[in-house]
């Protein structure tokens, strides 16, 4: 790597910030750059295959039961903010690939799915047993992968994950950097031994005495505040711990007035001081030491714990410290503007990364660091520093004590704070950076025996928006776990990583709702297109792409799907995995919240779009895509003796996405839903609401003569189109109008919005009655007649809103849907736009089918 290559690459998106030689330093090539990786067209021309239309790849949508296992020692070798398990991927992996092809990740995060095709090749027998079980017709052996992030750090962590030399190296030099910094700097980590306050004596040889010496595991600190009632300095920790409880109190009393108060109504405490790091005063938040754990060693070399409250000698010792110069790097980087980073600054006047360390282990971390930075192995330094950064949480102020757990047991007490924030508690705990390695490093020298030897994952740090480096069609599958909306600011949580490494996020594309990076919806819904594109250019055509995914928003679900939808990806199966249990169930409607998804969606074949392209806009081009889809679906999905009924074979959803793929090419839709319920009873085979190609039902119906039952599906009524779907599958057996309405009423959740018709009407417009008055689910012949009376119907309702003016507050969502269909095909653009205006903006942003007109619209001239 020399300058000159770093010249050709600044112009591709995400190129990081930093000094050239720091990026070159941290860079290891071929197989990983903290920048864009220019080798990567060379791993594609040695590892890959050319795409072959002819090569008879094809699969379903993987929907078995996955595990997620967060307690696998090597999920846990790191504390990046979120993981998915290796082993939870590569279940996907073996599904959708053969051993030798490429998989692409352009979020990698922690690197997982680089270790997970890796693992492929060489899985732990049980788990290898438990897959075979499962999934009798994989093919282990390993897989390449190409794994993409912006930050560095992530990268960096990912490239330690993914590539390794012999580990008993690796941990030779680990014990010897650890054992040269316990004799330079173990003294910092003393401390009397004490019994009832009593100092405790050894009886030397010649019958001097002299103290026990202790050394320390963890310190806590409490945070000061001023009583305001009497203006007195209290101990947040004496005032407001009850030990014997466990618990934190909500309401304390001053030990000086005895004057109650809350939390909330306190003023901290605050004290200006010299930083020596930045050399420059400073006004941060008091803390005190309130308690110290530490361990004494007994002749038989056992250890045994105590704790006791800091003495004059454990404060002198702290000042001590305080009062040295550094010698060493130490990064002492300004804290940039944002979410995560205002909690430190408001709450502990914390803006530099060094201050999110005591001195004492600001020392010895970056004792260590030098000491790593001086081995010339580039990869035992390497894993050195990985070493380290898997610990800064632990070893920083943001490490706190679980009160409850500390004083009545249960778990343990300490951990590394409030993952996905920067969050400094008021009780932070200060933990020996030498103590912690040494119970941290046999667990890692573990970790690295287990994995095979490096060379089948490269490893780039860039935009995912920009893969300039990547060719197009080389990538055999693509499993990725997006940013969730703003959920996590990614780059403001790498930043204290980043800065011992010193290569920085560049944020410009960084995929993410945040205020301070002036980035909302509309612009996260951008870039994660731009990465879809991308992502569907390098793909070969008819491959997969999964796409896990969890957000407490409707609208950030829909912006993901909307980008995927408008990259051309087909979704074929959406479902939600439960992380306690590992088990999938479908989504079948947008108010898919709260939850993991799992998102499934594929490259249509270069059959199909070239046959599109000539009868595009036709019927002839509607049943071709329609084949398609149908092939990409999964036949039977059964659990436990029951067939589940599959969303994606049913006519209204078939529907939906022919009628997407049409608008995302800009193409008007040339038949109605009545048109297309008819065609499809016409030409495809049904089985329990659900239609196949010809070809597939054998094997349906063999699964089924086999099972107890079919199982219905979960919907969720909060509109009319869902209220429609639920009545279908409720009247598969036929009812009276007074026996269903208690029903129907106990499962409605009707939308604020929404302008429902009475139950009788949505049953007049939709069903059919016999002559002992049950509704019935009408045959495709007569339900083809009923959705054209149904549309006349809609398309007058949408006039007045057409005809109206002002915010609509309570409208018919089907009729403003079905006005929208109408418009796209009459390529009236201002129409829809108009009225999508006037639509609540929540409304638009969660109801993926007005938002995809809406969008589709506004890009074709609409306004």
């Amino acid at each position: 790597m020399t300058k000159e290559i770093l010249d050709s690459l600044r112009s591709i998106d995400g190129f990081p910030i930093g000094k050239d030689e720091d990026i070159i330093a941290l860079s290891d090539p071929p197989f990983y750059t903290a920048c864009p990786n220019p080798w990567i067209t060379e791993f594609i021309e040695t590892y890959g295959t050319p795409y072959d239309p002819n090569d008879g790849y094809n699969r379903e949508p993987f929907a078995s039961d996955v595990s997620q296992g967060r307690t696998d020692p090597v999920y846990l070798a790191h504390t990046y903010h979120t993981k998915v398990p290796h082993k939870a991927i590569m279940r996907y992996i073996l599904h959708y690939t053969n051993p030798g092809d490429i998989v692409f990740d352009g979020f990698c995060g922690s690197g997982m799915v680089g270790i997970a095709v890796q693992m492929c090749g060489s899985p732990d027998p049980e788990f290898q047993e438990s897959v075979n079980c499962d999934m009798p017709n994989v093919q282990w052996g390993s897989r390449r992968a190409i794994i993409c992030d912006l930050s560095p750090a992530a990268t960096f962590i990912a490239y330690n994950y993914s590539n390794h030399i012999d580990s008993d190296e690796f941990k030779q030099n680990a014990q010897r950097v650890l054992q040269e910094i316990t004799r330079e700097y173990g003294w910092m980590y003393e401390t009397y031994h004490q019994i009832d306050g009593q100092i405790q004596y050894r009886q030397e040889i010649d019958g001097s005495k002299k103290p026990i010496i202790g050394l320390v595991n963890f310190i806590v600190w409490s945070d000061i505040f001023i009583c305001p009632n009497c203006s007195n300095e209290m101990i947040y920790w004496n005032v407001a711990v009850d030990k014997e409880k466990g618990v934190v109190l909500d309401e304390i009393t001053c030990s000086s007035c005895g004057a109650k108060s809350t939390k909330r109504t306190l003023e901290r405490s605050w004290e200006i001081i010299f930083d020596k790091s930045l050399n420059e005063t400073v006004k941060r938040a008091k803390q005190y030491p309130v308690l110290i754990n530490y361990s004494i060693i007994n002749e038989k070399g056992k250890e045994k714990r105590f704790e006791k409250s800091p003495d004059d000698h454990d404060i002198e010792l702290i000042k001590r410290i305080d009062s040295l110069e550094f010698s060493i790097y130490s990064p002492v980087d300004k804290i940039p503007e944002g979410y995560n980073t205002a909690q430190p600054r408001q709450s502990h006047g914390i803006a530099y990364v060094n201050q999110f360390f005591t001195r004492r282990n600001l020392f010895i971390i970056s004792g260590l660091w030098d000491k790593y930075q001086q081995i010339p192995n580039k990869i035992i330094k390497g894993l050195g520093y990985f070493s380290i950064t898997a610990a800064l949480r632990y070893l920083s102020r943001m490490s706190k004590i679980g009160t409850e757990n500390y004083f009545k047991g249960g778990g343990g007490p300490i951990n590394v704070g409030l993952l996905g924030t920067l969050y400094v508690p008021s009780f932070s705990v200060e933990n020996s950076v030498i103590k912690t390695l040494n119970t941290r490093y046999p667990k890692l020298f573990k970790v690295l025996e287990s994995f095979s030897s490096s060379g089948e994952v490269i490893i780039t740090s860039q935009s995912n928006s920009n893969l300039s480096n990547i060719p197009n069609n080389c990538v055999d599958y693509i499993f990725t776990d997006p940013p969730f909306g703003g959920n996590l600011m990614y780059s403001e949580l790498n930043f204290l990583w980043e800065a011992w490494l010193k290569v920085f996020t560049n944020n410009q594309d960084e995929a993410i709702i945040n205020d301070s990076q002036y980035k909302d919806l509309f612009k996260y819904q951008q870039i994660m297109e731009k990465c879809f594109h991308e992502n569907y250019r390098i793909l070969k055509p008819g491959r997969w792409i999964t796409v896990e995914f969890h957000n407490s928003k409707n609208s950030v679900w829909i912006a993901i799907q909307e980008s995927l939808l408008r990259a051309k990806f087909v979704i074929a199966d959406v479902r939600t995995l439960n992380k306690q249990q590992g088990t999938f169930k479908q989504v079948t409607t947008t108010s898919a919240v709260k939850q993991d998804l799992i998102i499934s969606a594929y490259k249509p074949s270069t059959t199909l779009e070239q046959t599109f392209t000539l009868t595009a806009g036709t019927e002839d081009g509607v049943w071709a895509f329609t084949n398609e889809h149908l092939r990409h679906l999964p036949v039977v999905v059964e659990k436990e003796g029951i067939i589940e009924t599959i969303a994606e074979r049913q006519n209204y959803l078939l529907f939906d996405r022919m009628v997407a793929f049409h608008v995302q090419r800009g193409i008007t839709v040339p038949i109605s839903s009545a048109e297309f319920y008819a065609g499809l009873a016409q030409r495809y085979p049904e089985r329990d609401t659900m239609y196949f190609l010809p070809e597939q039902v054998e094997g349906y119906e063999s699964a089924r003569l086999q099972a107890h039952d079919v199982g219905q599906l979960s919907i969720f009524v909060h509109d009319e189109r869902s209220a429609v779907q639920w009545l279908r599958q409720e009247l598969a057996t036929p009812q009276t109008y007074q026996e269903i309405q208690p029903a129907f009423l106990r499962q409605l959740h009707q939308d604020s919005h929404e302008a429902l018709p009475e139950l009788s009407d949505v049953l007049e417009e939709n069903f059919l009655k016999d002559d002992q008055g049950k509704w019935y689910v009408p045959n495709p012949s007569k339900t083809s007649d009923l959705e054209k009376i149904r549309e006349r119907s809609l398309l007058r309702e949408f006039g007045t809103y057409v005809q109206g003016k002002g915010k609509l507050k309570l409208f018919r969502s089907e009729a403003v849907r079905a006005g929208f269909a109408k418009a796209w095909k009459e390529r009236d653009y201002g129409t829809i736009v108009s009225v999508g205006k006037r639509l609540p903006p929540k409304v638009l942003q969660e109801d993926d089918q007005l938002l995809m007109y809406f969008d589709n619209a506004v890009m074709r001239g609409g306004e």
